[in-house]
């Protein structure tokens, strides 16, 4: 297979837009956040990417407390609608029909429409050019109960998450396997002697 070699950019994907609400219940902001993910297990951590020049920049320095909304596909329309408008301007909640609830641990309000919630406190800050790197404790996690199961095993494919790809929204497509099917024993048939 022939490759051309590019310099380095950000062409990780795909990547979950993920909608994070910071300020308070009463205030509530929202943002389309692409540079997100886990960092650490236990404790669990995770990361946003924010450019200083955002509102929500100043508002989760100055809090330090953010929530991350899993998006879905119902949300698709605010997904790409909270990344290009600032809430400087535009009530982003108001504009999308969303609304703002009290989170568990935090200040910083869940999104009422998303079904899975991570409360998030920042622990440091770190500046990394053109965004700078919240990193932070997740404190708290809320599901909704129609992702579980009756042994209360979580099926987040049950909410259809969304993905973010090069500038495209693709919902998710056909289970391939699960974690570690790949080495999982196989179990011996048993042959019936005749």
């Amino acid at each position: 297979m022939a490759k051309q070699v590019w310099k380095g950019s950000a062409l990780l994907a795909p990547l979950p837009p993920a909608l994070v609400t910071c300020g308070t219940v009463e205030k509530p902001n929202i943002l389309t956040i692409g540079w997100t993910g886990i960092i650490n297990s236990q404790p669990p951590k995770t990361y946003i990417s924010v450019r200083p020049e955002r509102l929500s920049h100043s508002i989760i320095s100055e809090t330090r407390e953010f929530v991350i909304n899993i998006p879905t596909e119902a949300l698709v329309r605010a997904v790409d609608f909270c990344g290009v408008h600032s809430g400087r301007d535009t009530d982003k909640f108001a504009e999308c029909s969303l609304n703002a609830e009290k989170a568990d641990k935090v200040s910083a309000p869940l999104l009422a429409e998303s079904p899975v919630n991570l409360e998030c406190r920042v622990f440091d800050i770190v500046p990394l050019g053109t965004h700078d790197m919240f990193l932070a404790d997740i404190v708290a996690v809320n599901v909704d109960d129609s992702l579980l199961d009756g042994d209360g095993k979580l099926h987040l494919e049950r909410c259809k998450p969304i993905a973010y790809s090069h500038g495209e929204y693709y919902k998710l497509g056909a289970k391939l396997g699960y974690f570690g099917y790949s080495v999982r024993r196989k179990k011996h048939i048993k042959r019936e002697k005749k």
